[in-house]
């Protein structure tokens, strides 16, 4: 079983290289026909399927709200005794750095501007719109976002650690595919996917990444922006990450995350202060309010009428869902990684609430500042700079602040450890998935699949190919999709099977407390 077990991972590993690098070539070779074959693909899921993912992310919101809210929540995510591997500020800012990290810097600007010259409904570039801006885009990276990751690190966690099963996504489908099928070929198939996805996920990031150092280079040294140097940067960074992950979680991953917290709330506070405080203020309360008190009509919007809004929700919405689809095997599975010991309700907690927060605060200061100095101020320069390239809008927004200088190289070091982290992140989970679902995949495994990932962004930079990448990516999310609502399927049936069979933490206790009671003569 053991031999067996070790050449189905082996079989996996070579199976996911050959598929990526056919896509690879694919990209290099034709780049034009390989994104004119991605956008077609794109647009008929969008077309036929979105409503799909609008109905299955809020499916997966509520089923995890449900959760958290049950009896099953005391379940712990091991053993009744165990207690957390991590403390809560290692594991808040392990999965925070894996999770989003480098999305809010990206978009932290970018995406309100966008939304407030380009808003669901209304007139754009109106106060309206100013409030609609911040509304959307505490909605794309709210509640729906981290649900999505917690379907997966939830189930894996909880198949991994309590049911003893090896931590492979397959894993989460034993009730259906039983203790043999998990590594037989559907449990080889799911995996695959989630190497695929993996992979190509954090290349379209990493090459993200790599374009807004250079945007920040430019900006503050004057040095073009362009493929040369994003190819640079990614080799300097993948060479940074590679360390980081051969010294394991417990050193490189685990104090890079921890340091990086620390600089974005550096970063954070101090354009509060210097920026407009009572604009952000008043923005983060504003935007809170409209966000809760219309989260259930934005989370099955579809302008199904076709009100106006000229592809939209097609653009902003079902794109960001289908991509924290795609994002979620990788996420998913480092979060399970790091959060062994934890009942579902601190898990839920910790995973859902803390980095929602943060991210709510994010966009009302960076995102606010921006929209203070857009429409108070009457300044157009970050509209002509997120028009031109949506990587320049964060750096365009700080440009304009006292010590602008000081808070870009900040933000150019922000943005290189999160690359760093998400990475070698990245390089654990693709190892685990090749290794039988080692905990600890073997760290040569670990170098080739962080060399493998800054090859392939490093490729796809200089030949053109990343926005098709990131395109087929996403299309990726819908077959995952069904997946995960097998999952929950399958971590709900196992959940209550074990309330009914009474071997709940607090349902031992009172049984124990009863037996207790009867044996003193009460």
């Amino acid at each position: 079983m053991e031999n067996e077990g070790k050449n189905n991972a082996k079989m996996t590993f070579w199976i996911a290289l050959i598929v990526m690098l056919v896509f690879v070539v694919f990209g290099i070779a034709a780049p034009a026909a390989f994104g004119a074959v991605a956008d077609s693909a794109f647009n008929y899921i969008v077309d036929s399927w979105g409503w799909s993912f609008i109905l299955g992310a809020s499916i997966f919101l509520i089923l995890i709200v449900f959760l958290l809210l049950s009896p099953v929540g005391e379940i712990k995510l091991g053993k009744d005794d165990e207690k957390p591997e991590y403390s809560n500020l290692a594991w808040f800012a392990m999965l925070f750095s894996c999770g989003m990290g480098i999305g809010l810097l990206f978009w932290g600007v970018s995406e309100p501007i966008w939304h407030y010259m380009w808003p669901p409904y209304g007139e754009a570039n109106t106060a309206e719109a100013v409030h609609v801006a911040m509304q959307y885009s505490y909605f794309h990276w709210g509640f729906h976002p981290w649900a999505i990751y917690a379907v997966v690190a939830g189930s894996l966690a909880y198949f991994s650690y309590r049911k003893g099963l090896p931590m492979l996504l397959s894993s989460c489908l034993e009730p259906i595919l039983g203790r043999k099928g998990i590594e037989g070929p559907w449990g080889m198939l799911v995996n695959i996917i989630g190497v695929f996805a993996t992979l190509f996920g954090l290349a379209t990031s990493l090459g993200l990444g790599a374009m807004q150092i250079g945007a920040g280079l430019e900006n503050l040294f004057g040095i073009p922006s362009g493929p040369v140097l994003w190819v640079t940067i990614v080799v300097v960074t993948t060479i940074a990450a590679i360390i980081s992950t051969a010294t394991g979680i417990d050193r490189g991953i685990k104090y890079l995350s921890q340091l990086n917290i620390v600089v974005a709330v550096l970063l954070m506070l101090l354009v509060f202060i210097v920026g407009p405080t009572l604009f952000i203020l008043n923005m983060f309360t504003q935007a809170t309010g409209d966000y809760l008190q219309n989260i259930i009509q934005m989370s099955f919007g579809l302008d199904a009428a076709g009100a106006g809004t000229e592809g939209w929700y097609g653009a902003w919405t079902i794109f960001y869902w289908a991509w924290w689809i795609a994002w979620a095997p990788f996420v998913g599975t480092f979060i399970a990684r790091v959060s062994r010991g934890r009942t579902i309700r601190n898990f839920i907690v910790g995973v859902m609430l803390v980095p929602v927060l943060v991210s709510m605060v994010w966009f009302a200061v960076f995102g606010g500042s921006a929209l203070h100095q857009t429409h108070v101020l009457g300044d157009g320069s970050i509209m002509d700079a997120v028009g031109a390239d949506s990587a320049l809008g964060f750096f365009s927004a700080l440009a304009g602040f006292p010590a602008s200088s000081l808070l870009i190289a900040v933000a150019m070091f922000s943005v290189a450890v999160f690359f760093i982290t998400s990475s070698d992140s990245g390089t654990y989970v693709n190892g685990m998935l090749t290794s039988g679902g080692n905990p600890n995949p073997p760290l040569p495994l670990r170098i080739t699949w962080g060399a493998i990932e800054g090859a392939i962004a490093a490729i796809l930079l200089f030949t053109g190919g990343l926005g098709a990448l990131q395109t087929a990516s996403i299309v990726g999310g819908f077959p995952f999709m069904i997946i995960m609502l097998l999952m929950l399927y399958c971590l709900l049936k196992s959940l209550f099977a074990e309330m009914r069979e009474g071997t709940l933490p607090l349902e031992k206790k009172r049984i124990q407390d009863a037996l207790e009671e009867i044996k003193a003569g009460k």
